[in-house]
């Protein structure tokens, strides 16, 4: 866990995160491990796949007044829980639920195919990053994305930044990203689980000048 002015940020492995000022928000959980962990107040679904939209881990932290704000192909299966209420939005919208105000932004690759002129998230779905912005301290939330322009308009205190390659930025983008939106400190994800190790994140480290907390993954 990485404290910064009163906002506590946990790691839960992979794109996840729990991050704590009063109220609970939590992005992208995926295999969260055992225990009990709170329940959340607000919810942030990045798009519809599987280690982004992950049923089983939001079941375990949706309580009677969870919002949950996701991109839109995640709906059908977000409609499906009991959260309070599903909040679809698309990059540029802007919203405020409690005192966390959360902007959706793009998230999208430019260099990683899955297939000859067809990248894994391409921009025209829609995909998303976040940009929340809790105690008055700006966090940004990249999403599965690779260094898009549109990056350098976002100036973050904190930035999450994917780090592994194959489908988000390698270490070295990740590092061009970081130069250009210019954040205090810098937590790497989007390693140890689907794809990529800590070396991606400890290579990131090495390559860029600004504060990097590499964390520890915790429930």
């Amino acid at each position: 866990m990485y404290d910064y002015k009163g906002v506590k940020i946990t790691w839960l492995g992979h794109d996840g995160f729990r991050i704590q000022n009063g109220q609970t928000v939590y992005v992208d959980p995926f295999q969260m491990g055992k225990g009990n962990p709170p329940k959340a107040d607000v919810i942030l679904v990045s798009h519809e796949h599987f280690d982004h939209c992950s049923p089983d881990d939001l079941k375990r932290i949706i309580g009677p007044n969870t919002v949950i704000v996701a991109h839109k192909q995640s709906h059908g299966e977000l409609s499906k829980l009991n959260a309070k209420e599903v909040k679809i939005v698309k990059p540029g919208d802007k919203i405020k639920i409690g005192k966390i105000e959360v902007e959706a932004v793009p998230a999208y690759n430019l260099n990683k195919f899955r297939e000859p002129g067809k990248v894994f998230h391409p921009k025209e779905d829609g995909k998303l990053g976040f940009v929340l912005t809790v105690n008055g301290v700006r966090i940004y939330h990249a999403g599965d994305t690779d260094h898009i322009p549109e990056m350098k308009a976002i100036r973050p205190e904190i930035a999450l930044v994917p780090v592994s390659g194959t489908y988000v930025m390698t270490a070295k983008e990740a590092a061009e990203a970081v130069a250009s939106i210019n954040p205090k400190v810098v937590i790497p994800m989007h390693f140890g689980a689907i794809v990529g190790e800590r070396n991606d994140a400890e290579t990131f480290k090495k390559l860029v000048t600004c504060q990097v907390e590499i964390l520890e993954k915790e429930i």
